[in-house]
Parts: structure tokens; sequence; C-alpha cells
């Protein structure tokens, strides 16, 4: 594992300020905004269909859409984190953490006290790392929110009136034979998004993996480019 500095005063981990969560907090009270006025009348999904109804097919093919839309939504997402995150600062934070927790484990396992206790001394410098990589996901929140929840209501508005149109909001699904209605409510959540979150995780990772990639190579390539310059200066 690397060298992990000694715990001390600084290393402490510290709950995110009031001033730091403020931000959130304004955009979770605008997205809470956004759904009351969206309402009924699908206001936000008509404006946002103008630009989305090139991939609802007029309502025929109602999963492909859902998929199309879960790509769309994890790769606006992505893209807005990374100018909010350092891909290889999080690399590392999560290296490290898996790494002292190998090492925590392992002791645990051989039983050798004297190493359980000196890494048990180093949980606070632990704690501080993860802390601050939760703290920058915390700032990245309020920014894919205002990505995700706008298209959550065309997506309501989708299953609403384009496929209510073409009536269509019966879907086939391997488990059913009568299949599901995208209305229907299951507890207290619509089956369409249930639908949705089931059909566009597995393309939205993959997307995501490729975009972070990308952006991690590209970082890279960044990072060796100022080395240069500067071992040539």
């Amino acid at each position: 594992m690397a060298e992990t500095p000694k715990p001390n005063g600084k290393g402490a981990p510290q709950a995110p300020s009031m001033s730091s969560m403020m931000p959130m907090l304004i955009v979770m009270i605008m997205i809470m905004a956004l759904y009351m006025i969206d309402g009924s009348n699908h206001y936000i999904g008509k404006l946002l269909n103008y630009v989305f109804q090139i991939i609802d097919f007029d309502g025929q093919y109602a999963v492909l859409t859902l998929m199309l839309m879960g790509v769309i939504m994890t790769a606006l997402s992505t893209i807005i984190r990374s100018f909010t995150m350092d891909p290889i600062a999080q690399t590392k934070s999560q290296q490290f953490m898996s790494s002292f927790n190998k090492e925590l484990r392992q002791a645990r396992i051989e039983n050798n006290l004297y190493k359980v206790k000196k890494l048990e001394e180093m949980q606070s410098v632990v704690m501080a790392k993860s802390m601050e990589s939760s703290t920058q996901m915390m700032k990245s929140m309020p920014y894919t929110m205002i990505v995700i929840v706008p298209i959550f209501l065309w997506v309501r508005y989708f299953v609403d009136v384009t496929l209510a149109a073409a009536g269509t909001q019966i879907i086939s699904i391997p488990w059913s034979v009568v299949g599901v209605n995208l209305m229907h409510v299951f507890w207290f959540m619509p089956a369409w998004i249930l639908v949705y979150t089931l059909v566009s995780i597995p393309l939205g990772q993959l997307v995501m993996k490729i975009i972070r990639t990308y952006q991690f190579k590209k970082r890279l390539h960044e990072i060796e480019s100022e080395s240069e310059t500067v071992e040539v200066a």
C-alpha cells in the first residue's frame, strides 16, 4: 500500500459546511418546483419533446426509446461531472480506500493485532479522504440533477402522452405473459420508472465506462505533456 501520512489534527474528517451545501439545497428546491410546475399538463415535457421527439418513434418502440434516453442521460451527467471532479484524483482515492480496507481485512484474518492497531490509528486519515471524495460528488450532484430531472419529466410525457396516443403503454416483458402497463403503480412508484431504470442501467453503465476511460486517458496525456514541458524548460 502506498505510504500513508500519519493522522493529525488536519487529517480529521470534517462535515461539509453549510455554505458548500447551499447550492445543492437551492437546486433541490428548484427541482421540486419544476416537478410541480410540470404537473399533469407536462409543460416541461412538451417543451423538451421538440428536441427528443427524434427518438420517440411515434411511440412504436417504447423500450428502444427508453434505452436511448438512458444512454443520453448517463452521457450528459457523466460529462457534467467531469467538469467538477478530477478523474485521476477520484481513482487515486478509490485505490487508496480499496488498498487500506484490503490490508486491514488481511491483518484481522491473520490476527496481526499490532498491524490492526496501526491501521485503525490511520482511519481518521482514511475517513478524511473518503469525506473529500464524497464532498466532490456532492458538489457535482446539483448540476447532474439539473439534467436528470427534466429528462425524467420528458420520459413521463412520453409515457403519458405519446405512448397513450399510440396505444402502446403495455409492453412485453420476459417474466409476464400479459406484459406490463407502464402506467400501473407498484406500491408508490409508477411502472415506467422501474422499467426505465431496468433498461437504461446496463447501457448507461457501459457508456459511462467508455466516457470515463476516455477522460482518464486524456487527463493522463495532459499530465505527461505538462511534465515534458517542465523538463524541457
